[in-house]
């Protein structure tokens, strides 16, 4: 099936440019001016943006265990939503997704909904704990990404050893710091002294900043991300792991960015119910509105809509191992077609998750995204 998206503007890491893209098979087959196939389908873009689909290396959607507040097929549709063709969903599920029993139930569930790419990240030490590992081997099978996210692993031991594991099965370690500085500290050292393939999730401070661009000048294999909300807002009392930072601080973040310190741009979506929030439940329902907060901070600090495509798509894809991520001819056919001119404020009333814990509510927001493509296949427009 042949599909001729015209009279568009492509932007991605490498370029803005307005060309035209044909779609073969799923696959990206040639992209230039005044492109003619009469066999194909035409997919009139209008004038929009056409970015490579979003990629999101953390997210929580609940399933198994915790479908009130979240489940796959709803978490896939509010992804597509937000332009999202590949979702990696952390291990803090119950039961704990540390085993080829619940990486199969995501693997199997989420392929019969078949709206994107769910990547089920393993846990990498059983039940969440920093005791006993998973069989990285088995696992392996499913994933190349391994996290504890939602608890912090305390361990020095375990760490040292999980690092080293990194290493030797070649995989990614995804930490959550908590208390934040203090563990990063601890993890550049373990790092520096052997070795590893560490990503640090979502930080969220000068203080952490500093000690991952160390680390990175050293030469050591260390990455980082930063969600959506670190860089929208500061200094607010509503509970997110890690909290909100101050002013100072989310300014050095956003300066990470323009100095290409800070790698990747991650949702951590985390949806809970109402009355989960009011027992103090840490997390922000955000993968719907993600793009649309990044592009605002994005605009207001002069960072280019390229490395914005380069953080949400190109790196990690390039990290997960994904032939996605750049709009060049023989990669898959993943696009958000995004209105960059749009203004408008989150209205968590429209949000299609089950949950709509955000504290943005009526924020104002830059850019939209109007249709999301997965390999060649609409997954999602926008209601008119």
């Amino acid at each position: 099936m042949k599909k001729l998206f015209k009279n568009g503007v492509i932007v991605d890491k490498t370029k803005t440019s307005k060309e035209d893209v044909l779609v073969v098979n799923g696959k990206i087959e040639q992209i230039g001016k005044d492109l003619k196939y009469d066999d194909a389908e035409i997919i009139d873009l209008k004038g929009q943006a056409l970015m490579p689909a979003f990629i999101d290396m953390h997210s929580h959607f609940r399933d198994p265990g915790y479908t009130y507040k979240e489940d796959i097929e709803t978490g896939m549709k509010a992804s597509v939503k937000g332009g999202y063709s590949v979702v990696c969903t952390m291990a803090n599920t119950n039961p704990i997704c540390d085993n080829k029993e619940v990486l199969s139930y995501v693997k199997e569930k989420s392929d019969k909904v078949g709206l994107n790419k769910v990547i089920q990240i393993s846990a990498i030490g059983k039940n969440l704990e920093d005791k006993e590992f998973v069989n990285i081997e088995e696992n392996k099978k499913y994933t190349n990404l391994f996290s504890n996210d939602g608890r912090t692993i305390f361990s020095y031991d375990f760490m040292e050893e999980a690092l080293k594991k990194s290493k030797e099965y070649d995989f990614h370690l995804l930490t959550h710091c908590q208390p934040e500085e203090e563990i990063i500290e601890r993890d550049m050292k373990l790092l520096e002294k052997v070795g590893g393939n560490l990503h640090v999730c979502h930080i969220s401070t000068k203080k952490s900043l500093e000690l991952i661009k160390e680390a990175k000048a050293k030469g050591l294999g260390v990455t980082c991300e930063v969600g959506p909300h670190h860089l929208f807002a500061d200094s607010l009392d509503y509970r997110v792991n890690p909290s909100f930072a101050t002013y100072e601080d989310r300014m050095a973040v956003i300066q990470g960015i323009k100095d290409n310190k800070i790698d990747v741009l991650a949702t951590d979506h985390a949806p809970h119910s109402i009355e989960d929030k009011e027992k103090g439940a840490p997390g922000i329902d955000n993968i719907e509105v993600a793009f649309s907060m990044y592009y605002k901070i994005f605009k207001e600090h002069c960072i280019s809509i390229n490395k914005l495509s380069e953080m949400i798509s190109f790196t990690p894809a390039k990290k997960i191992g994904l032939n996605k991520g750049l709009i060049k001819e023989g990669y898959d056919a993943d696009f958000a077609v995004v209105d960059l001119d749009y203004k408008g404020k989150i209205k968590k009333e429209e949000f299609i998750s089950k949950s709509n814990n955000t504290p943005f509510d009526g924020y104002d927001i830059n850019g939209k995204v109007l249709m999301t493509f997965v390999e060649g296949e609409k997954k999602y427009e926008i209601n008119r």
